[in-house]
């Protein structure tokens, strides 16, 4: 039946008289339509005296006793009278709503409480009062409406009529409802209600929902009734001032009359059957009537205030008396009809319930307690209705349930667990543990099982685990758990007031540990189902809007922390606090001491000492307050004899003060489980029996006696609960027990009698044993204790507490988050999963954690599919094809890439996320990279990815196969044959490296899918952001590049050199084959750091460590001569910008010493890039080459790359510009030597060339400075050694050299190179040497003007002796057998003027020249006679001449005379001179110089007397 629901009226058309006759008529003519008013006898009488007979004097007698008979027809009259004179009463007035409301309503109710009426009477006299409230009869205004209302509220709810067919009388049921609707909700009338009338209504309407013998439709409308009635009276909270309602409790006159009940047997408002006595009837209705005509005067008097909270508190202790699952009064069924009634209370005033303590307590305690037991129901309706109604209940009142709230969560999370995994042995172990929660846990039916603890992984004691939910109850508590978890502050409410609270669970760590575990199909170990599917979903929608919250919250959506909680600061000190008592108390468990040495190192115990607190007291205080302990544990630990003072002050903390024995002992009881050891039991007895006897029990006489009867409750309590004993101890048998114990007398009856039943009524309970419902009521008791002391539940999404909330959960929650995008298909979660891992990297930018952003990379690479799975290096030869005049590439990674599009997504999201927040990136750069990598080899990467600088030719594309070695071609001269066979041959011959797969139509469009995908990753833009980053993040992305080049390089070497799988080469430098991604992350690597100077200092020894691994001397030779050329090129390039950091200078040395030490031929192959690199270094930054060794190291590094001939051209240009005049000029002495040693390696390798071309054959022509660069770059290294005298004075200088050091550092080595290159097999070089060396020995220079004898010596023996002495030797003189007879014609020459220029000359006038005179004459006896040649032979004799003649004019050699006047030494000089001549030029000597007759007494000295004088 469809209930009004609106106040609003149609316009009246049809006078109020007029429908009042109406509604008369109608019921009466129901009423004559049964047989009691088919006579018109009846419709006129009544039962009272007639007033017309007394007015005429007439006697009229009074109805005896017998006449009792005709009561019923009497009765029946009435009721049709009452209608006669209504419409007596209203026929005279003109506006009916000026009569008192009761009298136009009175034969109504009449007809209505009637036992005499029946289904349709009724039903037409309810039809009638609905009808006048439709027309405004009862309306607001009408008059006297509170007593009518009243009495209407009785009326039905004594409603009573003849039974007759079920549907008929259910039509009265529901008329009745429609009436009490239209009362309290419809027309604007129910505020005139007092407390007892809505309490009646109520009631009626109640019990009608739970008639189960009535039709569904009948309780369904009732139901629909009821929530409307509840709503409203509820609604009245909203206007009502809790102070004044709840002061009116204490004083309300009536609240002895509002009472409701319930019931769900037949109702009372019908006659049982129609076999009822005639006589039952009428008692019943004269009964009634009496009590009718009682109450009416006194409900005209008492004026009725509006109803309010009394009315309300009823309601609802009567609906939560219904929820009590112990009841045995009331079925599933009835609780269900009150849980949705319940849950329309809540839904319309819940957070106003709050506000009145009468109703909150009611809530707090007993709503709770029986909805979170029907929330454990096996009944599925029952189950989503109390679900529902809890939800409700926290959605509206969470404020106040803060207790309630963590034991339902921890009831929920428990039960959504996965089956614990059964023992493998059989039995279950435990050990002593703690669990994360400091509090006992959720009390439940089951077993108990070990859980992990979050510190140690020890197992938890206390938690009393629930048999997992399965099926559809499994989804109705997720469903709810989901629901109540969606305000946006309910994580962070989670955190502040349970995870910050030290008596609390970490609710907010086990709730997203279960989320993120259920995301996962371990998670379920029966296998995945739709049901378990959607509880995935749910999970992971959890997760996600947690981070979508906290996301929201970070950019500044979130509310300002209230200023009366506690502040952030002393939450997280508290967090902090927490974790340590719970690492201790694990600890504990495990072994007292550590955990004892534990707390004390942190504060935690013995940190109160002081003259009241002592060290047992303290550590009896965390032990008392800490109920994480393992009680087992714990009463074995303050049992021990040691511990005895600890057992004293940790009872002694208890308040035995006027507490009975019984419950003192269920309190010490329940701190700890008592020991199985006698001794310990008595230990802690007698310091029970001592603590208690000192709070001054009454009637207890002694200590003794304390301790007998503590044995005794112990005792009691075994015996009357302990399922084993089957005989119980009666109380008779208890007293007899404890005769005399009273210090000799006995206990009174009735101490021992209230001793006895509280035991019995009521278990003591052991710590571990709280199982089934007693483990409800205990855990119930305990929340309720710590209610009393908590406070609010403080709400407030505040981002104050986010980053330690991240901290604590991130890794889970982003590998859920990965888990779900790539294992789910849903749209939708893909898409939400995508919105996560943003947030999740917002967030982790936002906080400043690059751990959590590295982790959503990695999470989000493993989903793209980009990642190579094996350490390729080698390049299939995938084909290409052009595309709108483009080129690309169809590999096997862009074909599977292609279809892959949770792997575009994942691609697309990770370098979206990564772009612009590179800062935040560490480890995660090296699967950034590697997936780069992995691109370049697919051919996959932006081409401005792929360049690499050189110093020869600028960028070029870094290749993706080596360099083929050449293959000789094959001759074409065959015939016939020889051309069909190689046709046939030439497939099977050719390298499967060069086939080229074709690529369909498919293949390409897969390929452009990739491509595409790619360019929407806006990699190139990445990669320029990386030079933006700051430097840890740099730093993180080129240590990541060099891990990888690491791995593919150094490692893979070593690997191979140690795994016996690939055996020792023949070659030991056979190189391992061309890998083009460790040349591209060596670019790569590089060309970062080179673009980012103001970060080098950080990022060189990074750099270094690889650079230096791939150039050892020892490991180059095994890498690709591409990858050596590059990390050759790097290293320069670096060097380059070292040169600007004069902290790193010295690097740049360290570096170009690395260079050198590279093998030949390996120095050989990279030499051209080498020369440029230095070249580049000494032009650009020549002021940081400053001391003699790093000129060395420079030209070192020049030295070895001369033989290649461009690097050798390019060495000798830089050396050309130091020398010559210009702006490169730079000759110091500190590269002098250096610089001379470089000159002459050039014309020594111009004599090599020479001497290789002459080696190969006469069909070669000669080797000239015209044909050859070589021979002309030694050439030119003859000049320039000479041009380098000018240099001599401004060294000097400058260097302030003396003469003795300039010779050594300056002249010897120039004339020793000059020397040296005199003897070169290259013509032109030597003659230019041989030249410059005599132009130089001659030429006047202060230094070679005053040199000492000592100078001299060396001049003759290092330079001039040595020059002579190496071209007589035969291998020298084949170097070149036609020109090397003037070379030695020239070197007597200059054998010959350098004498005569250094020891025949008035400053050497008295020097002793004899020993290099004889030197110089046998060197020339040597050259005579070496070849026989006539040129020598004839020049030898004129050059000696001009030396004799010279000698003799300076009075060097004086012949003897007869007046022999020379000096000893003379005479010793012309002997030996005589002597040595003699032998190759026979009186050549006497020919040149004229010796006069001398008498032969004059003896002369022979040759070896002169040498030995």
């Amino acid at each position: 039946m469809n209930l009004p629901t609106t106040t609003t009226r149609p316009r009246q058309n049809v006078s109020q008289k007029h429908i009042l006759y109406s509604e008369i008529l109608s019921v009466t003519s129901a009423m004559r339509k049964n047989s009691r008013w088919a006579s018109s006898t009846n419709f006129m009488t009544s039962n009272q005296t007639s007033a017309l007979g007394s007015n005429l004097g007439l006697r009229i007698s009074s109805p005896s006793f017998n006449a009792r008979s005709n009561t019923r027809g009497n009765r029946e009259a009435e009721l049709m009278a009452g209608f006669q004179e209504l419409k007596r009463a209203v026929r005279d007035v003109g506006d009916i709503s000026s009569l008192p409301l009761p009298i136009i309503l009175s034969p109504f109710f009449e007809i209505i409480r009637s036992s005499l009426s029946t289904g349709p009477i009724t039903s037409a006299a309810l039809t009638a009062l609905h009808n006048f409230f439709v027309c405004g009869i009862i309306s607001a205004k009408s008059n006297t409406l509170d007593l009518a209302l009243k009495e209407l509220s009785t009326t039905a709810a004594r409603c009573k009529f003849e039974p007759s067919d079920s549907s008929g009388d259910e039509v009265v049921l529901l008329k009745i409802l429609t009436v009490i609707h239209d009362c309290l909700c419809a027309y604007d009338v129910g505020n005139v209600l007092g407390d007892v009338e809505v309490c009646e209504m109520l009631e009626t309407v109640l019990t009608t929902c739970c008639q189960m013998r009535l039709s569904e439709i009948l309780r369904r409308s009732a139901e629909n009734t009821m929530h409307a009635l509840v709503r409203t009276v509820f609604s009245r909270l909203h206007h009502l001032d809790p102070e004044i309602e709840e002061a009116k409790l204490d004083v309300d006159d009536e609240e002895a009359e509002i009472k409701m009940s319930v019931s769900t047997t037949q109702m009372h408002n019908q006659t049982g059957s129609e076999e009822v006595s005639q006589e039952a009837a009428v008692d019943a209705s004269v009964e009634e009537q009496e009590t009718k005509e009682t109450q009416t005067p006194t409900s005209a008097v008492v004026t009725r205030s509006q109803f309010s909270l009394p009315s309300i508190l009823e309601l609802l202790r009567v609906l939560v008396n219904v929820l009590d699952p112990n009841d045995q009064q009331h079925t599933d069924s009835t609780r269900l009809v009150v849980l949705g009634i319940l849950n329309s209370a809540f839904e319309e005033a819940g957070p106003r319930i709050g506000a009145f303590p009468s109703l909150k307590a009611l809530v707090l305690d007993p709503a709770c307690k029986y909805l979170f037991q029907l929330a454990r129901s096996g009944n599925l309706a029952v189950l989503h209705a109390a679900l529902r109604t809890i939800s409700t209940m926290f959605d509206t009142m969470r404020e106040h349930l803060k207790m309630q709230q963590e034991l339902f969560l921890a009831f929920t999370i428990d039960r959504l667990a996965p089956p614990p995994i059964a023992n493998t042995k059989g039995t279950s172990s435990k050990k002593a543990g703690v669990t994360d929660s400091p509090r006992p846990a959720t009390p439940t039916l089951g077993p108990i099982e070990p859980e992990k603890d979050s510190e140690n992984g020890s197992s938890t004691p206390t938690r009393i685990l629930v048999a997992p939910a399965r099926g559809e109850t499994r989804n109705l508590v997720l469903e709810t758990l989901s629901q109540i978890s969606r305000h946006p502050s309910f994580m962070v409410d989670l955190y502040t007031n349970y995870d910050c609270d030290i008596n609390c669970e970490n609710l907010f760590e086990r709730l997203i540990d279960f989320l993120t575990k259920s995301v996962y199909p371990t998670h379920y170990p029966a296998g995945l189902d739709a049901q378990q599917r959607n509880a995935q979903y749910l999970c992971l929608d959890l997760l996600l809007a947690f981070v979508n919250d906290m996301a929201k919250r970070a950019e500044e959506e979130y509310q300002k922390w209230p200023s009366d909680c506690p502040s952030p600061e002393s939450l997280l000190q508290t967090k902090s606090q927490k974790k340590l008592i719970l690492t201790g108390a694990s600890r504990f468990n495990i072994k007292p001491k550590t955990g004892l040495a534990f707390l004390e190192e942190n504060g935690l115990i013995y940190a109160d000492l002081s003259d009241q607190v002592d060290k047992p007291l303290s550590l009896a205080k965390f032990l008392k307050s800490c109920s994480c302990l393992d009680k087992r544990l714990l009463g074995d630990f303050i049992s021990r004899p040691d511990n005895l003072d600890v057992l004293k002050a940790f009872i002694g903390l208890s308040n035995f003060k006027d507490k009975p024995i019984a419950d003192a002992m269920r309190e010490l009881l329940e701190s700890f489980r008592l020991p199985g050891e006698a001794q310990q039991i008595a230990r802690i007895t007698e310091t029970f029996a001592s603590t208690y006897f000192a709070a001054g029990p009454a009637e207890i006489k002694s200590e003794d006696a304390v301790y007998v009867l503590a044995y005794s409750v112990i005792l009691l309590n075994t015996d009357l609960h302990n399922p084993q004993v089957r005989k119980r101890m009666s109380f008779e048998e208890y007293q007899r027990n404890l005769r005399g114990v009273n210090d000799g007398s006995d206990f009174s009856p009735e101490f021992l009698q209230e001793i006895y039943d509280t035991i019995r009524k009521r278990e003591i309970v052991m710590p571990e044993e709280h199982t089934g419902s007693l483990g409800f009521e205990y855990a119930w008791k305990e929340l309720l204790t710590r209610s009393r002391q908590a406070g609010p539940l403080v709400t407030c999404n505040t981002p104050l507490f986010d980053v330690d909330m991240f901290k604590s959960v991130w890794k889970p929650v982003i590998s859920a988050i990965a888990y779900a995008f790539i294992s789910f298909d849903d749209d939708y979660i893909i898409q939400r999963s995508i919105a996560g891992f943003r947030q999740c990297a917002t967030l982790a930018k936002h906080f400043r954690l690059p751990d959590v952003f590295d982790f959503v990379v990695v999470s989000l690479s493993q989903a793209t599919s980009l990642l190579p799975d094996t350490l390729q290096t080698s390049i299939p030869n995938y084909p290409t094809v052009e595309v709108e005049g483009q080129k690309i590439t169809v590999s096997n990674l862009s074909v599977k890439f292609g279809i892959n599009f949770k792997g575009q997504l994942a691609a697309v999201v990770l370098f979206n996320i990564v772009n612009g927040n590179g800062n935040a990136l560490r480890e995660g750069w090296t699967q950034i990279f590697e997936m780069f990598q992995n691109l370049f080899v697919h051919s996959l990467l932006p081409a401005q990815m792929l360049q690499m600088e050189d110093f020869l030719g600028g960028s070029s594309m870094i290749p993706l196969r080596g360099a083929s070695p050449q293959r000789t071609a094959a001759r074409n001269d065959g015939g016939l044959l020889s051309t069909l066979s190689s046709y046939l041959m030439t497939p099977y011959g050719a390298s499967s490296d060069s086939l080229v797969p074709d690529a369909t139509e498919s293949d390409i469009e897969k390929t452009l899918c990739t491509i595409d995908c790619i360019t929407s990753c806006r990699l190139d833009e990445l990669y320029s952001q990386i030079l933006q980053l700051e430097t840890d993040a740099l730093v993180a992305a080129v240590r990541a590049l060099e891990a990888l080049a690491h791995e593919r390089t150094v490692a893979k070497l070593k690997q191979e050199s140690e795994d016996p799988m690939y055996p020792a080469q023949d070659n030991a430098y056979m190189p391992m084959p061309y890998d083009p991604a460790s040349v591209y992350l060596l670019e790569t690597m590089v060309s970062i750091s080179c673009q980012v100077p103001q970060h080098i200092e950080d990022l060189w020894p990074i750099l270094f460590e690889h650079l230096s691994a791939l150039l050892q001397h020892d490991s180059a030779s095994h890498y690709s001569i591409l990858l050596i050329e590059r990390a050759v090129v790097g290293l320069l390039r670096l060097c380059l910008l070292l040169a600007q950091k004069p902290s790193l200078r010295d690097q740049i040395y360290v570096s170009l010493d690395l260079l050198s030490g590279l093998p030949s031929d390996v120095a050989a192959s990279v030499a051209e890039q080498i020369v440029v690199g230095v070249i580049s270094l000494v032009q650009k930054y020549r002021e940081i080459i400053r001391s003699q060794t790093e000129w060395k190291l420079v030209f070192a590094l020049l030295r070895s790359t001369i033989s290649h001939s461009e690097a050798a051209k390019l060495s000798f240009n830089l050396l050309n510009s130091l020398v010559i005049d210009g702006p490169g000029q730079l000759v110091t002495m500190d590269n002098f030597s250096a610089l001379v040693t470089l000159l002459n390696d050039f014309a020594t390798l111009a004599g090599s060339t020479v001497e290789a071309h002459q080696n190969q054959g006469r069909r070669h022509g000669p080797l000239t400075a015209a044909n050859s660069p070589a021979v002309e770059r030694g050439r030119k290294a003859i000049e320039l050694l000479t041009s380098l005298k000018k240099f001599f004075s401004p060294i000097i200088e400058i260097s302030g050299l003396q003469r003795e050091d300039a010779w050594e550092q300056l002249f010897l080595p120039l004339l020793t190179s000059l020397k040296d290159q005199s003897s070169n097999a290259a013509r032109e070089v030597r003659q230019g040497a041989i030249g410059q060396l005599q132009r130089t020995l001659l030429a006047s220079h202060p230094i070679l003007d005053e040199a000492d004898s000592n100078q001299v010596e060396q001049i003759f023996n290092k330079i001039v002796f040595r020059l002579v002495d190496d071209l007589l030797k035969p291998p020298v003189f084949q170097r070149d057998p036609q020109g090397m007879p003037e070379t030695r014609l020239r070197a007597s020459a200059l054998l010959c003027k350098t004498f005569m220029h250094f020891e025949v000359r008035e400053s050497q006038s008295t020097a002793d020249i004899r020993i290099s005179w004889i030197g110089v004459l046998d060197l020339l006896d040597h050259l005579m006679h070496v070849d026989h040649g006539e040129q020598l032979y004839e020049a030898i004799p004129e050059s000696l001449k001009n030396v004799l003649l010279v000698m003799n004019a300076t009075q060097v050699l004086v012949p003897p005379s007869t007046n022999d006047e020379r000096s000893e030494r003379q005479r010793t000089l012309w002997t030996m001179t005589a002597e040595r001549m003699e032998r190759f030029l026979p009186g050549f000597l006497t020919e040149v110089i004229h010796v006069p007759e001398i008498s032969e007494d004059t003896p002369q000295p022979t040759e070896a007397e002169a040498l030995a004088s």
